[in-house]
């Protein structure tokens, strides 16, 4: 397993709380403790339905298109969703005024909105969905939450 490192800066208050929690729930460390705590706040995210955060960066991606062919596209990702700018026909030119969500494992279009912000919304609800459910399972539920996203960027 991978580890990651990360520096947390705390309030003195806060630096004391965090000790004592972390001793009374018997970790060795804050650090062991505070990523018990923050997994189990995401948990609890994706339980009560508040959309992940997700977080955008540009790359590249491949998706399929409605003629089956796969190329090669730049727009944001924030794993496991993509967003080109283009429709389902093809990528667009710089001023296109529609952009695609992609659910990148599938390779598989999601919707088409004109701003790329409603792509991300749905993106953030539809990782909730399938967070709880286990993956693309979720597909059933997803799709009355497509359909009102769409409804509502109209």
């Amino acid at each position: 397993m991978k580890v990651a490192a990360f520096t947390v800066r705390a309030s003195m208050p806060q630096s004391i709380a965090w000790k004592r929690a972390a001793g009374a729930e018997g970790f060795a460390s804050v650090g062991a403790w505070a990523g018990n705590a923050l997994d189990a706040y995401l948990r609890l995210r994706v339980k009560a339905g508040i959309p992940l955060p997700l977080a955008w960066h540009l790359g590249r991606f491949s998706v399929r298109l409605e003629d089956g062919a796969e190329p090669e596209v730049r727009g944001w990702i924030a794993r496991p969703f993509g967003i080109f700018r283009g429709n389902e026909a093809g990528p667009g030119y710089h001023g296109c005024h529609t952009y695609t969500l992609a659910y990148l494992p599938a390779r598989r279009i999601v919707a088409s909105f004109r701003y790329a912000r409603h792509c991300r919304a749905l993106a953030a609800e539809l990782a909730g969905v399938w967070a709880r459910s286990g993956g693309e399972d979720g597909d059933i539920r997803a799709g009355p939450l497509i359909d009102r996203h769409q409804r509502e960027a109209t």
